[in-house]
């Protein structure tokens, strides 16, 4: 059995950058195998990546992200003890893989595993959240950035931002752009759901999991991430993302999600700098929007 398998999910990414990644993760000396899965309409990238102990899938048309990834997983589930999820524009030192694989070997209990991630100039990311709320995703992609300032407690209590991302923590919401999932993991909670094309799928996935695992930051260890927030940028990205989150909250609850409710509960308990209690204006504008459930 292979100790460690990888997905890389590509469309029109930057070779160079690609190429990064797939040395990071082939720099490891464990036994492993990586997933190339080419979303591109062209089958042009395949002899660029021409690399042992790695299989490249065509699949002729863009299948989103959680789509994509789920061609690998599947040939993993059985033949390999963790997959790791890898964006493209995500690079690291060697070890750093070796070293995930230590802290969760002898940890049945944890389902995933976050390392640190940096920005390229070296400034940490804020990747660790609560699960999210309607109100988190108004506050952070509607409101303009001179009155976000109002509500700047709310934006970073829900991305942790007051706790220390120099600790172990456990975390119910980790990002899906370094994802070390134990294998047998897929078994009890299914793979990604498909009906997200793009955006919220690693959310709703790590949910799944943090229902049955632990799922756990861990800052022992550090990745170096792209972070191109395409979101922000471009109306399509933005189209895909507010089509996600309707289909994320539709699933398991706009303002009645008592799951949610209890997870960051607990999170607010566990952890001794957090706290839940929200601020009059973000408490008038989750009443004024409860009104169209």
């Amino acid at each position: 059995m292979l100790e460690i398998t990888c997905s890389i999910v590509l469309f029109r990414n930057p070779v160079e950058e690609v190429r990064k990644a797939i040395e990071s993760f082939l720099s490891c000396t464990s036994n492993i195998k990586l997933y190339l899965v080419d979303n591109s309409c062209e089958d042009s990238l395949r002899y660029k990546f021409n690399y042992p102990r790695t299989e490249y899938i065509f699949t002729g048309r863009n299948l989103g992200f959680g789509a994509a990834h789920n061609l690998a997983i599947k040939k993993c589930i059985g033949n390999s003890k963790f997959h790791l999820i890898l964006n493209p524009d995500v690079e690291f030192e060697q070890g750093t893989v070796e070293k995930i694989f230590e802290f969760m070997e002898n940890r049945k209990s944890i389902g995933l595993v976050m390392p640190k991630v940096l920005h390229r100039s070296g400034d940490i990311q804020f990747l660790c959240r609560m699960l999210p709320a309607p109100v988190d995703l108004i506050m952070r992609r509607f409101l303009p950035e001179p009155v976000k300032f109002l509500f700047r407690k709310l934006l970073d209590r829900y991305e942790l931002k007051h706790q220390d991302y120099n600790s172990i923590m456990e975390i119910p919401n980790l990002c899906g752009c370094f994802m070390f999932v134990r294998t047998e993991v897929f078994r009890k909670i299914g793979l990604f759901d498909e009906q997200y094309f793009l955006y919220f799928e690693d959310t709703d996935l790590c949910r799944r999991i943090n229902e049955k695992y632990q799922t756990v930051y861990y800052p022992k260890v550090s990745v170096v991430h792209g972070y191109a927030r395409a979101s922000y940028k471009n109306l399509k990205m933005l189209s895909y993302h507010l089509t996600s989150s309707v289909k994320y909250f539709n699933k398991w609850g706009w303002f009645r999600d008592a799951h949610r409710m209890t997870v960051n509960n607990l999170l607010s308990r566990s952890l001794p700098n957090f706290s839940y209690r929200r601020s009059l204006p973000e408490r008038a504008i989750e009443n004024s929007l409860s009104t169209f459930e």
